[in-house]
């Protein structure tokens, strides 16, 4: 197996532009292990980018790969949080309670049947990846394995479906809140 050597140019601008990068990443991330990631799959990318003799600025072009890897990993930081948050906020109350009151027993099947049909309202793959959270207890790695997606997306999937069911509970229950 021969070790990959890059030509002259492109190791130039990895040893140029690395550490600005870096540096680049490393205040909006405020997490110096990310930072490392990201600039390393900028650096991935530009390798992997058919058309690098074409860039006519190579620095403008690899901080642009840098903001959007940087934009993706704050919207799987926000899906993160939302699902984390979701955790966070404990488990439903139990369905029954031979204790409760009559009403009490009927409001909770009723609200057992609204959240059985914004369930359905659901696309399959999330409404999946939900009921094997949040019902079967199964971690998102092992979603994933069972999805045959990535953690990433299992993520995704959880935390769009704890919104729309959030939503369309609040709204039919006369408490949605403004957007």
């Amino acid at each position: 197996m021969s070790r990959f050597k890059p030509d002259p140019p492109v190791a130039e601008s990895l040893r140029e532009f690395y550490t600005q990068i870096l540096h680049f990443l490393r205040k909006r991330t405020d997490n110096a292990s990310d930072a490392a990631d990201m600039t390393q799959d900028v650096f991935t990318q530009w390798l992997g980018y058919q058309d690098r003799a074409k860039v006519e600025q190579p620095r403008a072009f690899l901080f642009q790969m840098a903001r959007n890897l940087l934009r993706d990993h704050w919207r799987r930081q926000q899906v993160r949080q939302a699902v984390h948050s979701e955790q966070i906020a404990g488990q439903p109350e139990p369905l029954t309670d031979e204790r409760d009151e009559p009403m009490a027993g009927a409001q909770r099947l009723q609200y057992l049947e609204q959240l059985k049909a914004v369930l359905a309202e659901l696309s399959p793959r999330r409404r999946e990846a939900l009921m094997l959270h949040r019902f079967e207890g199964l971690s998102q790695a092992q979603i994933a394995e069972r999805m045959g997606i990535s953690v990433s997306m299992v993520e995704k999937h959880i935390a769009f479906a704890l919104l729309h069911c959030k939503r369309h509970l609040q709204r039919d229950s006369g408490k949605e809140q403004p957007q």
